[in-house]
């Protein structure tokens, strides 16, 4: 064990990330505390009170405060930035941190888990947190009549035991060098159990930094600031207003109005503009944020992967940079990994698709067409300039012979409405912090949020194997294969990793290290941010 631990202290010491890190540390079944590496913390100084007013896209007048539901980043912001703490949490620097699980060690096979939970922390009812709320809030995303978002996270998971109040042990049904990881997710928020062996969601009560006072769907939530928080230094502002506003002239306009302190979401055709604005501070934050477009790989013509493969072609992915994203982001290859990732497939080892008319018309007269005429479903939810892109790729493909028409939704229900109903729309997806992750949520056969309705045999089988191999060069030529295989075959154009732009009152004092794995500082601005 000392051998391991002294040769991670090296890799840190020669320039690994500490992401990275930690992930080692995982895989060789090390324990978190012998290689705690927390993020940054907000600066001692920082002051207490007022109110924080937030300006979110995302939000429905479905909302629910079920955790299993959680769709976007406003009841992201309510249920896991305000209201509820999950087991472990990604910081602000992209390593794995101590949440209400204190430690974790995983068996030398990485099946079997023992989380030691946080003493002395409460839930906002004065309840102590306990092993069963912990088995009754993962359990909720269980079981085949479930409709969690978070199943497939879960789906590992084949016993959970109580040892005592404070500690739990998980099985799992494979090894999974990853799971500590995966208890970050935002869907995984701890409820209190109830007698029956539920979790009370209903209540918003949690053990978050704030307490919900109202929750209006699709309109308003107010949360005031928890005294009895167990983090020392966070959760600053005595409360906390989170308000949709979808439209993103009306968020910027309340913005350099003063009626809210932070929008996300920033238009960037007039970025330059707000940059200009007396009292706003716009900031960008690199991440593995992606754009996609998602072709159910069921549903004819997308069925066929040479149509799939002329939609690769007939996009223009340097012009989406510089005129979509106003080069807030990165070129992308149609696969999810980005250059954060662990195990990211470089352009040696795959290289990167152009913009090619030629070959776009060749892969569809290989699909038996001379034209095509297909539909394309957007909305400015799914990301900023969402409309704009899709009529810009609309002009890209109609030299190929491809007919893209453009069809405009409404905001409000798009994620329950459009999402995984409509054969082709626009979608983004915050980046995963592991491979396994993204892959299995997201790409895995049957998955809940298989968004193109994909199944491959060889790329499942490569999950499966990838997931518990130990052997840092085999994982990797693994992973390198699934993003080749999602590259040449997936159903799903992914032409842009983008930045998250967002923009606040310049009477908001930032941390120094801003989270990026989500909006709003990793969804944790409540808790780090305060008034200067």
């Amino acid at each position: 064990m000392q051998q391991k631990t002294e040769h991670l202290s090296n890799q840190l010491g020669a320039g690994i990330s500490r992401r990275h890190f930690l992930m080692g540390a995982t895989a060789m079944g090390l324990a978190a505390p012998a290689l705690s590496l927390s993020g940054r913390a907000m600066a001692a100084t920082a002051k207490k009170g007022g109110r924080l007013r937030l300006g979110c896209t995302g939000g429905a007048t479905s909302d629910t405060l079920d955790p299993a539901l959680i769709l976007d980043i406003y009841m992201n912001q309510v249920s896991f930035g305000q209201l509820r703490n999950c087991l472990t949490e990604i910081a602000a620097d992209g390593s794995l941190s101590a949440e209400l699980a204190e430690s974790w060690e995983p068996s030398p096979d990485a099946k079997v888990w023992t989380l030691k939970l946080r003493k002395g922390v409460e839930f906002h009812n004065g309840k102590s947190l306990t092993a069963q709320d912990v088995i009754a809030s993962l359990n909720h995303h269980r079981g085949k009549d479930t409709k969690s978002a978070a199943k497939d996270i879960v789906k590992p998971i084949v016993d959970m035991k109580a040892d005592g109040d404070g500690v739990v042990v998980v099985t799992l049904a494979e090894g999974n060098a990853d799971f500590a990881y995966l208890l970050s997710d935002a869907r995984l928020g701890i409820c209190p159990a109830t007698p029956e062996g539920g979790i009370d969601w209903k209540s918003g009560i949690g053990t978050g930094g704030y307490v919900l006072e109202s929750f209006d769907p699709g309109l308003r939530t107010v949360t005031k600031r928890n005294p009895n928080y167990w983090k020392e230094g966070r959760a600053h502002f005595d409360e906390v207003e989170t308000l949709f506003i979808a439209d993103v002239v009306a968020r910027t306009n309340a913005l350099r109005s003063g009626e809210i302190d932070a929008m996300n979401k920033v238009d960037l055709k007039t970025v330059g503009l707000l940059k200009r604005a007396p009292g706003v501070v716009v900031f960008a934050g690199e991440s593995s944020q992606h754009v996609s477009l998602p072709m159910h790989a069921n549903t004819a013509p997308f069925d066929n992967n040479d149509v799939r493969l002329a939609l690769k072609y007939a996009i223009d992915r340097e012009k989406w940079l510089s005129a979509i994203m106003k080069g807030y982001g990165k070129i992308a290859n149609d696969f999810p990994i980005g250059p954060a990732n662990r195990y990211y497939a470089t352009a040696d080892e795959i290289p990167q698709r152009t913009y090619d008319l030629e070959k776009a018309k060749f892969h569809l007269k290989k699909a038996g067409h001379n034209s095509l005429e297909v539909q394309l479903h957007v909305a400015e939810t799914a990301f900023a300039g969402a409309t704009d892109g899709a009529q810009l790729y609309q002009e890209e493909a109609r030299a190929a012979g491809i007919n893209i028409e453009v069809v405009r939704e409404p905001e409000d229900g798009y994620w329950s409405n459009v999402w995984l109903k409509k054969p082709w729309c626009a979608s983004f997806w915050a980046g995963r912090p592991t491979e396994d992750w993204m892959f299995t949520q997201v790409y895995s056969a049957g998955a809940s949020w298989n968004e193109s309705m994909w199944d491959n045999e060889r790329f499942n089988k490569l999950l499966v194997s990838a997931r518990s191999e130990l052997d840092e060069t085999k994982r990797r030529d693994m992973y390198v294969e699934m993003q080749r295989i999602l590259h040449d075959e997936g159903s799903t154009v992914i032409p842009l990793f983008g930045s998250y732009v967002q923009a606040v009152s310049d009477k908001i004092q930032l941390p120094e290290v801003i989270g990026n794995n989500l909006e709003f500082d990793g969804g944790k601005c409540a808790e780090r941010w305060s008034f200067a």
